[in-house]
């Protein structure tokens, strides 16, 4: 019954959003569908069909995460200057050349090449999205209004994996309806999503990133936060090869992220509620952390059959839960209420740059076995102590010092 009455929450919540923030919660669930359809069976493809070496694979996983996360900055960057809709559009509009360019690719150059084009495409439309809804949101309802946004999110992230599931060993008909389905993304904004004008239009772009890289406080809080970027995007690289080690199949795959899913899309609400009343900011991203790394501890001790999986993907998830929504309501308040979508962007070029040289290294670690799974669960708990530190310094109550 508490989590029916959240979800309920939920939806009143979202009637209560401004026309733009219902705009963007709602077609986050078509975003999540497109991506979740391909990138989840990529390094399958890689592996079985073009035989690639681990530490390759490794690579073009981290090489794809970086080209988006990383260059968030440029996204968020140009979202201050000339507004959400023409980077939304024109991140639709890459991605779909991405997807085209993966469908064909027969070796690694054109594999490389269709990472990067999906990889710049949400550089360009994610932060934009997430500035635009903090600033919606307003500081007393972020939290929330990103913990509704992540359950709508992964209400499409179910749907993509178990289309994945339906279209499984046919990577090029996936990659070619994700590419359709974000065409119609982009005609939808297009259409619906107003213009704009830039909040910062007109400024030096150097004065924006001397901002932030002037923010001490928010630059040790992104290192922190890089941690779980890193450890989320073993999905997609490590949980393959522990299911390849036991034996299940890419089906397997496509379950245990629809698993994922539901455990954000029936969780995360009465997770953020009860996170909220008991453990507070602080307690819930330490907590989070922790969890996470838990995660990974329980691979190495090589429990039977897919139990380390379902362990992995479990406590990952509640971990994610805990962490994410905090963390998008903490970049406000760490960025003073100004250049949302440059703050934005840092973070996540941070991480995506944490993550293209952690996947590298994860992925010729995973061949040598368990002593991976160690490795990992050490960085969550090593992302735990830096906010645990920021926090008894007082950077998640007052305004951070260092910042203009």
């Amino acid at each position: 019954m508490g989590a029916v009455r959240e979800r309920g929450r939920a939806l009143g919540r979202m009637r209560s959003l401004g026309p733009v923030a219902r705009l963007l919660v709602g077609s986050q669930l078509l975003f999540n569908a497109g991506f979740y359809l391909v990138v989840p069976y990529l390094a399958g493809h890689l592996a079985g069909d073009l035989r690639l070496a681990g530490w390759v694979i490794g690579l073009v996983l981290g090489l794809r995460t970086f080209s988006q996360q990383g260059l968030f900055v440029v996204g968020g960057t140009l979202t201050d200057r000339i507004g959400p809709k023409p980077v939304v559009l024109a991140g639709c509009a890459v991605r779909v050349a991405g997807f085209v360019v993966l469908a064909f690719a027969s070796s690694l150059p054109g594999v490389l090449a269709g990472v990067v084009l999906v990889g710049v495409a949400g550089a360009l439309f994610s932060p934009a999205v997430e500035a635009s809804l903090a600033r919606d949101a307003g500081p007393d309802r972020r939290a929330g209004t990103f913990a509704v946004f992540a359950v709508w999110g992964e209400i499409g992230a179910v749907a993509g994996p178990l289309l994945g599931v339906v279209l499984a060993g046919q990577f090029r008909t996936a990659c070619l309806v994700a590419a359709a389905l974000f065409t119609a993304i982009g005609l939808l904004h297009a259409w619906l999503l107003p213009r704009l004008p830039g909040e910062h239009h007109g400024e030096p772009v150097l004065d924006g990133w001397r901002e932030v890289l002037r923010n001490k406080v928010f630059l040790v809080f992104a290192a922190g936060y890089s941690a779980y970027l890193v450890s989320y995007n073993q999905l997609y690289l490590a949980l393959p090869v522990e299911l390849k080690r036991i034996g299940a199949d890419e089906r397997a795959l496509g379950l245990l992220f629809a698993l994922a899913s539901a455990l954000i899309i029936f969780g995360q609400l009465p997770v953020s509620a009860l996170s909220h009343r008991v453990l507070g900011r602080t307690g819930a991203l330490v907590g989070g952390f922790v969890l996470i790394g838990l995660a990974f501890a329980v691979v190495a001790l090589r429990p039977p059959g897919a139990t380390g999986a379902v362990a992995f993907v479990v406590l990952l998830t509640v971990g994610e839960m805990l962490v994410v929504p905090q963390a998008k309501g903490l970049v406000p308040r760490l960025a003073g209420e100004r250049r949302l979508g440059t703050y934005f962007g840092v973070l996540a070029s941070a991480g995506g740059t944490a993550v293209l040289v952690g996947s590298t290294i994860s992925g010729a670690l995973l061949e040598q076995g368990r002593i991976a799974w160690v490795v990992l669960a050490l960085l969550p708990l090593a992302g735990a102590c830096v906010l645990t530190a920021l926090a008894r310094f007082g950077a998640f109550t007052e305004t951070p010092k260092g910042r203009k």
